[in-house]
């Protein structure tokens, strides 16, 4: 007897959903290379301005959280990103066209609109297909979204500006966009249901599984059917939703503004701005990996968030305390990026832990739009220190908030970690005794 737990699911779902979240980083952060890259000169944008320029996305990011949530839960999340993935390709070469400040915020805010409902899609319909002791693990391959894209990002980015200039950087990296969709649309299903290539045992064994878990989580307290009004009386998603602002703020604060500090730090053009970009995000690769497999072995979800975020700004501190040596800063940089994304698994994890299920996608919605106002703070935060006080100070600042976020992991309720969590031994024991078809 073959007591495999079946996984055909990984490559045909999380590898589609990794891609389609690949590009849409590339697109929301090359303009952190387009500006220090002569975007700024051309256009006369000061640090404050830029700043604006890059947190700006992530007003617009604000409109479709909760719409798309609902829609991976009720309808088609496979729709809803092709034409998400149409209009930011759309957005992203227009960006390669503007010749003024306001163009530019006014393309920003609508990139981050068409953006807006990604995150909380594809993590609704991740769940669609693991279950729950397999889904930190499967948010950790999709996370990994960052990271690639970085490393991706960095050194294409840098060489089309230095080979062309940076209007050109828009205009290929959108028209990646509208490759991408066709991949998606040939590949991803909504559904174990809707899938005709899933194996039927798979097919059993998650249908199974996945009303296992939705029946555990009736002993839950439930959010109800009401699903803004009710996320807003939870208090354990309004920590999340705070919590997740202030953690966004150190992360995209960081990732926004790498390239400039990096070029602030070691004086190299843009190309090799772009290769020392990549050992950060190779970093964070890592990083997501390790605390998604101990977050999940332990089942200690606010333990790994908190422990992910105070080294994440532990390191921030350490790079600007050995600014005087360049090696050891870079390497603290590094650091910061094996902790950049190393606490969305197991945060991710939590939210089905306190909503019910007919509300997680609204409630993900919720606490990734609100929480990604930071993704604002962030930048413009870094813009303004920087142009006020220095990059010293700013980069302190980021600290600072993700400080505040590693502290709010102590008022988070117990029932974020799970109870037991099973061992691979006890799968199989539970995979002889089901019926076979």
């Amino acid at each position: 007897m073959d007591d495999k737990i079946p996984h055909t699911r990984w490559l045909r779902v999380v590898a589609p959903i990794l891609i389609a979240c690949i590009i849409s980083f590339m697109d929301r952060v090359n303009i952190s290379f387009a500006l220090p890259g002569g975007m700024e000169s051309d256009l006369g944008i000061n640090s404050r301005m830029a700043g604006l320029a890059s947190g700006i996305f992530f007003i617009g990011y604000l409109f479709l959280q909760v719409p798309g949530g609902r829609t991976a839960v009720h309808g088609s999340g496979k729709r809803f990103i092709a034409w998400s993935l149409a209009v930011w390709a759309v957005v992203s070469i227009a960006t390669g066209f503007v010749t003024g400040h306001y163009q530019l915020l006014a393309l920003r805010f609508l990139l981050g609109v068409s953006e807006g409902g990604m995150l909380p899609v594809v993590l609704t319909m991740l769940s669609n297909w693991f279950p729950e002791k397999e889904i930190g693990r499967a948010n950790a391959f999709v996370m990994m979204f960052a990271p690639i894209g970085g490393m991706v990002t960095a050194p294409i980015s840098g060489t089309i500006i230095n080979l062309l200039n940076w209007r050109w950087l828009f205009l290929i990296e959108g028209m990646l966009s509208l490759v991408v969709l066709a991949v998606w649309w040939c590949l991803i299903s909504d559904r174990p249901q809707e899938a005709r290539w899933l194996p039927e045992r798979e097919r059993e064994y998650l249908l199974r599984e996945l009303a296992q878990d939705a029946k555990n989580r009736q002993n839950l307290t439930p959010v109800s059917n009401a699903p803004l009004r009710d996320v807003f009386r939870n208090s354990g998603l309004i920590k999340l939703v705070v919590l997740n602002f202030f953690y966004q703020t150190g992360d995209y604060g960081y990732t926004l503004w790498l390239p400039t500090i990096l070029k602030n730090l070691t004086g190299a053009n843009m190309a090799g701005v772009g290769l020392l970009a990549i050992l950060p995000f190779i970093a964070t690769i890592a990083g997501i990996y390790l605390i998604s497999v101990l977050s999940d072995k332990t089942g200690k979800r606010r333990l790994w968030v908190r422990v992910s975020l105070l080294c994440f700004a532990a390191a921030l501190l350490a790079s600007v305390i050995l600014k005087q040596n360049v090696i050891a800063s870079y390497i603290a940089l590094v650091i910061c990026g094996f902790f950049l994304k190393a606490a969305t698994s197991p945060f991710w994890s939590i939210p089905m832990r306190i909503a019910s299920a007919e509300v997680a996608g609204s409630a993900r919605g919720v606490i990734n739009g609100l929480g990604n106002l930071g993704g604002f703070c962030g930048p413009y935060l870094v813009g303004v220190v920087m142009f006020l006080y220095g990059q010293n100070l700013a980069v302190c600042a980021l600290a600072a908030s993700l400080i505040i976020a590693g502290l709010l992991t102590f008022l988070l309720p117990k029932s974020c970690d799970l109870t037991s969590v099973a061992t691979p031994s006890d799968e199989s024991m539970r995979l002889r005794k089901a019926p076979r078809p």
